[in-house]
């Protein structure tokens, strides 16, 4: 259903029609649109992985929380279910910055609370994900 605008020209009912524009997609646009995506899947993934060859370390970006200038770090290892205080000295809740061995090779501010927010609001970071898939299959190239 189309409304008559301006004469001569013809305006959607709905401003986003995914599935019309799915079905106006022949199965070569459509096979091309799904490549396209498994490009970008692929080039970020290997983006991390170069990421982890130039570090050296199997986490190349990390977040960090400065509230007051005060640096403490909790640590967790990969496989483990609860944090690493089980190590530390006894009664020592934080590791300080004299405590890591390692240096920062750069600093973004506040780039990292796009991380913060995705696992803070997993339902966000699938909505965000599903958004950008959906815009890369259905954006056509003119």
């Amino acid at each position: 259903m189309v409304r008559a605008g301006v004469v001569g020209t013809q305006l959607p009912t709905s401003g986003l029609d995914i599935f019309g524009d799915l079905r106006k997609m022949n199965k070569r646009q459509l096979y091309y649109q799904v490549l396209n995506f498994a490009m970008i899947v692929s080039s970020a993934l290997m983006i991390w992985k170069g990421l982890i060859v130039l570090t050296g370390s199997e986490s190349p970006i990390v977040v960090v929380l400065r509230d007051n200038g005060d640096i403490k770090f909790l640590t967790k290892g990969d496989n483990n279910e609860v944090d690493d205080r089980g190590l530390y000295k006894e009664g020592q809740n934080w590791l300080e910055k004299k405590d890591v061995v390692g240096r920062a090779r750069g600093f973004l501010p506040y780039v990292g609370m796009v991380t913060i927010i995705m696992n803070d609001y997993p339902k966000f970071k699938y909505a965000l994900l599903a958004v950008m898939g959906a815009y890369v299959l259905l954006k056509r190239e003119s």
